[in-house]
């Protein structure tokens, strides 16, 4: 079986769950910013009351952007950053590693897939024209 006339399905549903979850998880950290502030200090992460910012406006932004395709590549790399640096520092000490990073992994590589690959054909930069 073929499914290549499929493939614009595929990263639309794959752009509207890594969208979804990247949008809820930035808008998170807006509302709750000083706990997003303690936690990143708690873990060494440097100038925590501006990576906070950062890192919740990154997740908000480029959540909004993947979800509709806007020009992803830049924002599902700087997305991808976000992971793996959540994964290096707070996920593989977990006492159970892959369970403990297993949604950031598939963010990251989904992330790493709109990087390389764009966002498909049912999205704002396939209505532009934009490739």
């Amino acid at each position: 079986m073929n499914f290549d006339k499929y493939k614009d399905y595929a990263y639309l549903l794959l752009r509207i769950g890594v969208g979804l979850i990247f949008i809820m998880s930035g808008y998170g950290k807006l509302t709750g910013i000083e706990g997003v502030v303690g936690f990143f200090g708690s873990i060494g992460i440097p100038m925590p009351s501006i990576m906070a910012w950062v890192v919740a406006i990154v997740e908000l932004v480029g959540g909004i952007m993947v979800l509709v395709g806007f020009r992803i590549q830049i924002p599902a790399l700087l997305l991808a950053i976000v992971m793996l640096v959540a994964i290096i520092t707070v996920k593989l000490g977990a006492e159970n590693v892959f369970q403990s990073m297993r949604l950031e992994l598939m963010l990251l590589l989904a992330s790493l897939v709109f990087a390389t690959h764009g966002s498909g054909k049912f999205s704002v930069d396939d209505s532009m024209g934009k490739k």
